[in-house]
């Protein structure tokens, strides 16, 4: 009988930039190195494993994760057991600039790309070990998405009342200003089965509402016992999960917004009314320039059908102004279709390059300046469509699902169907179930409440 104690759990810091799906990456990564003895920590400073999981969308991405390493580095040559520290970025900037970043930073143990970090224990054990890797041998850069999910442990770590579950990875839109093809590889969509199994065991261990991920999730399309599944149809199968109150999806694009999944918006009473639907640009020049294969007329027929649908459904968008060769007029055929749509929340962006794009050679790149006075035009007017929705609740009962404790002793925050924050006064029993609740005011950025019942209710019951 081995009477030695256990060895002493390790720790990991992860720090997460970018999207919804690298959330759920860091979740998963933490999930792969539990059993090899891996908690997690808030605190850089103490941890045996730093890991740097980045996003390349945005302009300066590879500044920040420099930036970084600078202050990991310092902080490594601080510590006593400073060579015990490993440091590992993983993420689109590890998959784009990999070679790069082991070239420009020494300190740099490991790169991981998205599609290799079920790898993770393997190739941690690797770096501490008597001879670590050294040079492309640091790298780990695969495209494999079948082979990760795979691998993945099946059961995650206690999540909350809400989850992420990815469905669908990788894109074939190619828009002229995206690194997503060239980061997360083509179009992949998960088994059914498997996904079915995950979001069984999500609801399990309390998960009530569950959003499910793709860099182009509503081209999810997979082989079923009874044939070809698409979105709608998964969403069906989820629904009927016992625990499954809410389903959410992102991210969209409106070419693949089909009838089925259109219908599902109304039928599916788990199917929340907050959808977040990008058009970058109202600019029918702009937009075909971007290889969006849209037009703006396509993209408000489609919001009009939509909203028949389902009547009390609230958009979100993405827009990106500054675009190569964008004019004055194009920037106002973005206003116009601000104000013809009108977003309960938006993400809106100045243009920027990404490398090996086809708009980062384009000719007619547009001045900062013009580029920052024209998104500060855009923000206002997407903000007072925002606070104006949010006011359109106050009198309104809604069904609320409470998710953490507030600032304060006796409160509680939680969601609504339109995914606005709500904070009230409620009992801690009611963490994790769902509660009607009358709003009463508006904050800056969240909804004022108060509980109208003292039972918890099913969204279809509200």
């Amino acid at each position: 009988m081995d009477t030695s104690p256990p060895a002493p759990r390790k720790r990991v810091h992860i720090k997460t930039y970018g999207c919804q799906m690298n959330v759920y990456d860091s979740e998963r990564m933490a999930d792969a190195l539990a059993p090899d003895g891996y908690d997690t920590t808030d605190d850089a400073a103490t941890a045996d494993l730093v890991l740097i999981n980045t996003c390349h969308i945005r302009e300066k991405a590879s500044e920040k994760l420099y930036s970084d390493l600078g202050r990991l580095r310092d902080m490594k040559a601080e510590r006593t057991d400073g060579a015990s520290v490993t440091i590992a970025v993983a993420g689109c900037v590890a998959q784009a600039e990999g070679p790069e970043i082991i070239r420009r930073a020494p300190v740099v143990d490991l790169v991981v790309g998205p599609q290799s970090y079920h790898r993770l224990p393997e190739l941690v054990a690797r770096s501490r070990s008597a001879a670590p890797p050294v040079g492309e041998d640091q790298l780990a850069a695969d495209f494999e998405p079948r082979a990760k999910f795979d691998l993945l442990p099946k059961q995650r770590r206690a999540v909350g009342p809400t989850a992420f579950l990815t469905v669908q990875e990788g894109c074939d839109k190619f828009c002229a200003f995206c690194v997503v093809p060239y980061t997360r590889g083509a179009e992949f969509s998960r088994p059914v089965a498997d996904i079915e199994a995950e979001a069984r065991r999500l609801a399990e261990s309390g998960v009530r509402e569950i959003t499910l991920l793709g860099q182009n999730v509503n081209a999810y399309h997979a082989d079923g016992a009874e044939g070809p599944v698409g979105l709608a149809a998964l969403m069906r199968r989820l629904a009927d999960i016992p625990g499954v109150e809410r389903l959410r999806y992102t991210t969209s694009h409106p070419n693949d917004m089909t009838d089925a999944l259109i219908a599902a918006h109304a039928e599916i009473p788990a199917v929340m009314p907050y959808l977040h639907l990008p058009v970058q640009s109202g600019s029918d020049r702009i937009l075909k320039a971007m290889n969006r294969r849209h037009t703006a007329d396509s993209y408000l027929r489609l919001v009009e059908r939509l909203r028949a649908a389902r009547p009390d459904l609230a958009l979100s968008g993405d827009f990106i102004v500054g675009f190569p060769g964008e004019t004055e007029a194009d920037f106002e055929a973005t206003l116009d279709m601000v104000r013809t749509v009108t977003y309960a929340g938006a993400f809106s962006f100045k243009y920027s390059r990404r490398p090996g794009t086809p708009a980062a050679s384009a000719a007619e790149q547009v001045p900062e300046s013009v580029k920052a006075e024209r998104l500060a035009r855009l923000n206002a007017l997407l903000e007072d469509q925002r606070q104006a929705f949010n006011r359109s609740k106050i009198g309104t009962v809604m069904p609320i699902l409470f998710e953490r404790q507030g600032r304060h002793p006796g409160q509680l925050i939680g969601r609504s169907p339109w995914l606005q924050s709500v904070w009230t006064e409620a009992p801690e029993t009611l963490m994790g179930q769902i509660a009607q609740v009358e709003i009463t005011d508006v904050g800056p950025n969240s909804l004022v409440g108060r509980r109208v019942d003292t039972s918890p209710q099913s969204d279809a019951a509200a």
